[in-house]
């Protein structure tokens, strides 16, 4: 029999794999389907019928202070190994400490040694004792039992880079389970740290991505990886989630003679400068300084609630506001962010938005391939460096996933208000004008047609079983 385990890790996992066509296809090519789920069990109620699908939630394993350290050993030494990438080094350097604790005496003394002592086989070495260290931990335990009982004859992390699950893929590895992975994020192989273990097999959104694998992590295969495309924009070509311009403005209470923005916030961690831009764009349409009527729309980040804004709302009434419909389902978790989930409601109302603004505004965001998709212009807001005092967002247009859009000429880069109403008149009367370049940037980004994700993924996790 062929039994796939699927492991869900977190609320966009849980958007991009369960509320898309991903179940209904995975049972089209397997017997049996476990779904080993990092929320908890009753976010899946209204999605999961199958009699062919088994839930099941995982216990929530925390790392003692051996595990952090192996762990901190190889993100350091990976970061360390090439920080020639800019993204890289500059996690490097943003995650120095400064205090003096125990903990942080830990970090710079691995700082100094991964410095100089960053070779593949080191980083390999300390993952292998990152492992041992949890190896007889309780959870650990669990897992292995838990995957010795269901017996899947492959193992499907949706996502590379949670620490947490290090153990559930060392319990895949001591049953002999063949293990795969999806590079979650456009961002993760240029600019984060090392994943959370070594898998078997990948799939990746494109041939840039699997060029990018091949090179940060030596030891793949290139006949290991696969071009999938990504499930995160599937949504926007399934018909429950389409919905009428009609609709559309009667939600948002928009005029329909009025040009619509769109600004699509990042969350508190990257975007405190996203009060500064949403200021900005009011302050030149109460000014008239926009060639166009206009009204404006702001989209706030599903990691977070609005409460940041409570100042900016009171001040600028004629805002209208998009807070997406996430729900918290579990507070006491390593990282409750993860633990949001999105409702069937805000997936269209995103997709509405995407559908029928005129112009997206936001700060290197994801969310620039999301409004591309629909053919819509798309500015990148930042405003802060370190002369000026703001939040460094300028740094952001040396990561390497971003320069490549930057190069693309695909979007313009606002540095200040003057230049964000320039280019929003521009965007305006122009919307055609980078039409080209957008196109060319969606097709290096995400190889594969939105429609038919689902079945693609399915089939070659299929395969992969099958190796």
């Amino acid at each position: 029999m062929k039994k796939l385990g699927i492991v869900i890790t977190d609320g966009v996992g849980f958007r991009n794999f369960i509320m898309s066509d991903f179940v209904n296809e995975v049972i089209l090519e397997f017997d049996e389907v476990f779904i080993y789920s990092g929320l908890p069990i009753e976010c899946y109620s209204d999605y999961v019928v199958s009699p062919k699908v088994t839930i099941k939630e995982l216990p929530i394993f925390k790392e003692g202070k051996g595990t952090w350290f192996f762990r901190k050993w190889k993100e350091l030494a990976h970061l360390q190994r090439h920080q020639d990438y800019y993204g890289m080094k500059d996690n490097l350097v943003s995650g120095y400490p400064k205090s003096k604790s125990i903990r942080s005496l830990l970090i710079k003394m691995l700082y100094f040694f991964t410095r100089y002592i960053h070779s593949n086989a080191s980083i390999l070495f300390a993952e292998k004792m990152q492992f041992l260290s949890f190896s007889r931990h309780k959870i650990t335990k669990e897992y292995v039992e838990l995957l010795h009982r269901d017996k899947p004859t492959h193992l499907f992390f949706t996502h590379q880079r949670p620490a947490y699950l290090a153990p559930f893929l060392y319990a895949g590895i001591q049953n002999k389970i063949p293990t795969s992975t999806f590079i979650f994020s456009w961002d993760n192989l240029a600019s984060k740290g090392r994943m959370l273990g070594t898998f078997d097999y990948f799939l990746v959104w494109s041939n840039l991505m699997k060029k990018e694998l091949l090179y940060f992590y030596p030891n793949v295969k290139a006949e290991n990886v696969k071009e999938v495309g990504t499930p995160q924009f599937e949504p926007y070509v399934i018909e429950k989630y389409v919905s009428s311009r009609e609709n559309f403005i009667k939600k948002f209470g928009l005029d329909n003679n009025k040009k619509t923005i769109c600004y699509s916030c990042a969350d508190v961690s990257i975007g405190p400068n996203d009060p500064i831009v949403i200021e900005a764009i009011t302050q030149a349409i109460r000014n008239n300084e926009i060639d166009f009527p206009v009204q404006l729309v702001v989209r706030t980040s599903p990691a977070e609630d609005d409460s940041r804004f409570k100042t900016i709302r009171e001040k600028y009434p004629e805002i209208i506001w998009n807070v997406p419909k996430w729900v918290l389902t579990r507070e006491n978790h390593v990282e409750s962010w993860s633990q949001r989930i999105p409702s069937e409601e805000d997936i269209i109302d995103l997709r509405s938005l995407l559908e029928n603004v005129d112009l997206n505004i936001n700060m290197c965001s994801t969310m620039s391939l999301d409004f591309m998709l629909f053919d819509k212009p798309v500015i990148n807001t930042v405003f802060g460096n370190l002369e000026n005092g703001r939040y460094n967002d300028q740094r952001f247009l040396e990561y390497s996933h971003f320069k490549k859009v930057v190069d693309s000429e695909s979007v313009t880069i606002a540095k200040n208000a003057s230049e964000l109403t320039t280019q929003i008149n521009e965007a305006l009367s122009k919307p055609e004008k980078r039409k080209l370049q957008r196109k060319e940037l969606i097709a290096l980004q995400i190889s594969q047609d939105l429609k038919g994700t689902s079945q693609r993924i399915a089939k070659t996790l299929s395969e992969f079983n099958e190796k």
